[in-house]
Order: C-alpha cells, then structure tokens, then sequence
C-alpha cells in the first residue's frame, strides 16, 4: 500500500457519495497548489493525465 493509498480512502469514504464537476475540481487543485506550492509538479501531472485519459496515442 502506498501512503497515498490513506488519503485515497478517506476521501472516497468522506466524499465517495458526491457528484462534482471537473470545473469544480480545477478549482479545487488551483486552490490546493496556492496553498502548497511545493506540490505544483505533482498536481499538473495529475491534472494533465487526468485530462489525457480518453488519448488513444498515450
């Protein structure tokens, strides 16, 4: 198990049940980055491979 592995979970047991949209968790990663912005790098290749998803050449 990864140490994100906790974070993971408490987030789909506290939040698991929501809907939101992905405008809403931009802001919520821009926000985020704001606050930590020694995490910007890991957050863009997040956002980044979140938006690549459906590419069929990656």
């Amino acid at each position: 198990m990864y140490f994100t592995d906790r974070g993971i979970e408490e987030l789909a047991e506290r939040r698991g049940e929501e809907e939101v949209s992905l405008g809403w968790l931009a802001d919520q990663l821009r926000t985020f980055v704001d606050l930590n912005p020694d995490f910007e790098v890991p957050v863009e290749r997040l956002a980044t491979w979140l938006a690549r998803l459906d590419d069929e050449d990656e």
